[in-house]
């Protein structure tokens, strides 16, 4: 079926370009500090997936970063949509009454929008208390909505699974289903984290394992699919 071809390639760049993206970008800022015009701009020496030293933005909205995070983000906000619309097409041919999903193919879309939207505003900045409002509505609203999408496309693959069994790993499967289920349970117990002031290196930390557990959905997608 050319629409697994699709999204088994596909789902492998998800994976791949944003998670090469971000860690050029903090090899950069902490480690080639000739390239940063600004001083203020660069990092010494920090590992944030263990210590917090820094966000994913901090790392990637100055210049020359940007140039690098938000070209990576567009191209994997392309891929997120033709990755949604091939999953769509697949569903149908096997459940093509399924109510989910609509519902997948429309937070999955919308998740990628949302990812655009981020990337366009990363390093702009305006002391306008509605626009920082915006910004930071618009990254929680891309992890809603990416869950969401995770969420129902495991569960109508659940529903179809005795159609699919020589199409897919059933193991794998389940692993997406603990990966999507320990992703919504983290982003719950967070929430009063995150929503309050302090612990800026705890959010931090978060912020870079959880981005990393996210596109990870896509890296379990290209090894459930069966070559044939």
């Amino acid at each position: 079926m050319d629409e697994i071809k699709k999204v088994k390639s596909i789902s492998i760049w998800i994976f791949i370009i944003p998670l090469t993206a971000i860690n050029v970008c903090l090899v950069l800022i902490t480690q080639f500090h000739d390239l940063f015009p600004n001083v203020e701009h660069v990092l010494t020496n920090t590992i944030p997936y263990i210590d917090g030293g820094a966000s994913i933005s901090r790392t990637a909205r100055v210049f020359p970063t940007y140039l690098i995070f938000k070209p990576a983000m567009f191209l994997t906000s392309f891929l997120l949509i033709k990755y949604w619309i091939n999953n769509k097409l697949i569903m149908k041919k096997f459940d093509n009454e399924n109510k989910n999903i609509n519902k997948f193919y429309f937070f999955g879309v919308g998740s990628a929008i949302l990812l655009v939207l981020h990337s366009i505003f990363l390093g702009i900045k305006f002391d306008v208390d509605a626009y920082k409002f915006f910004r930071r509505f618009v990254i929680v609203a891309f992890i809603i909505f990416e869950l969401v999408a995770q969420a129902y496309l495991v569960k109508t693959l659940y529903k179809i699974k005795s159609d699919i069994i020589d199409y897919i790993s059933i193991k794998i499967l389940k692993i997406k289903l603990v990966l999507v289920a320990i992703l919504i349970l983290v982003a719950i117990v967070s929430l009063p984290i995150v929503s309050m002031p302090g612990n800026k290196h705890l959010k931090h930390a978060l912020e870079w394992n959880y981005f990393v557990g996210v596109i990870s959905f896509y890296l379990l997608t290209f090894l459930m699919w069966k070559k044939k």
